[in-house]
């Protein structure tokens, strides 16, 4: 009996470390393949609403570095629409993006630079380890504190009401504790994450996290190739977490057909800038892909399956 119990215990730690073993593998490779600036023009998106906002959007885009002066990482980068340098009477919704590992936002740029281009500020940093939330709840009291000073450039126009964060994979960990375990959580308004890591799997990791203390509109993808079906964020994985959440607002899964995980930061893009804009900007137009008598997800076949949506 002891013996078969710790047969049956030496197998189960064994698979758990041959899966983050793979999972790690999975990181490196998407790590080392930066997205290239005009990734929205080899995207196969197919629904109206989805093909508009896959493309980019009308604001020329302009961006800014700074130091971070903090031992988690080294720097932020801000990117924003050019015309918030002259308009002294309008704020702008803001949007975090949360880094997957061993992903800064060197590596995925033209992401942050095609939302921005929808009219967001949207902040990133180069922190490689963000599951545990901390990374973003600092770079949030960074860029409010822009808003404070009047040296800045984004001195007043912050639209404080909405902002939103997003992550993909160990990014998507980040993003739920961002929102969940810090005292400026609640500043957060939408929440959206792409192949969050399975909860057992991120356990494994020391990346726990709680999708029922999520109290704001959430937006969850995963994809149908086999690095998430099979390993990093599974279809059951989804279904749980989607069922987890209390809110009563706006919940929403999904899985994109036809691709892996590293390609959901450019395949689902389209929907992921639908969404803020949606929620963040009262967009009617993009809220029509979630929201009406039958939301554009749910008939984007070609490309979406196994969606939910609850209110």
């Amino acid at each position: 009996m002891v013996f078969r119990l710790m047969k049956n215990t030496f197998i189960v730690v064994t698979i758990i470390l041959l899966l983050i073993v793979v999972f790690l593998i999975i990181a490196m490779f998407i790590g080392s393949r930066p997205i290239k600036s005009n990734y929205y023009n080899q995207v196969d998106a197919v629904g109206m609403i989805e093909k508009k906002y896959t493309n980019r959007g009308e604001y020329e885009v302009e961006s800014i570095k700074a130091n971070s002066n903090e031992e988690l990482f080294k720097e932020y980068k801000i990117w924003y629409p050019l015309e918030l340098e002259e308009k002294a009477d309008k704020t702008y919704p803001v949007v975090l993006l949360v880094n997957g590992t061993g992903v800064p936002y060197t590596k995925y740029g033209a992401i942050f630079e095609h939302l921005a281009s929808w009219g967001f500020i949207v902040v990133g940093n180069d922190d490689k380890n963000s599951a545990s939330g901390k990374s973003s709840s600092i770079m949030l009291n960074y860029i409010l504190s822009l808003n404070e000073d009047n040296e800045s450039i984004f001195f007043g126009k912050i639209d404080l009401g909405n902002i939103g964060i997003s992550g993909h994979s160990q990014g998507g960990v980040g993003a739920i504790n961002a929102i969940t375990s810090f005292d400026n959580s609640n500043i957060f308004t939408s929440l959206y994450t792409a192949s969050t890591t399975a909860l057992e799997l991120a356990q494994a990791l020391e990346w726990d996290y709680d999708v029922s203390k999520i109290k704001i509109p959430y937006f969850k993808v995963a994809a149908t190739g086999k690095s998430d079906a099979e390993l990093i964020a599974p279809l059951l994985s989804l279904i749980d977490n989607y069922n987890r959440v209390e809110s009563e607002q706006l919940t929403i899964m999904g899985r994109r057909k036809n691709v892996e995980h590293d390609q959901m930061l450019t395949h689902a893009d389209g929907y992921m800038t639908a969404w803020f804009r949606y929620t963040l900007m009262n967009d009617e137009e993009a809220g029509q892909a979630f929201s009406g008598d039958v939301p554009e997800i749910l008939t984007n076949l070609d490309n979406w399956q196994d969606v939910q949506i609850k209110e």
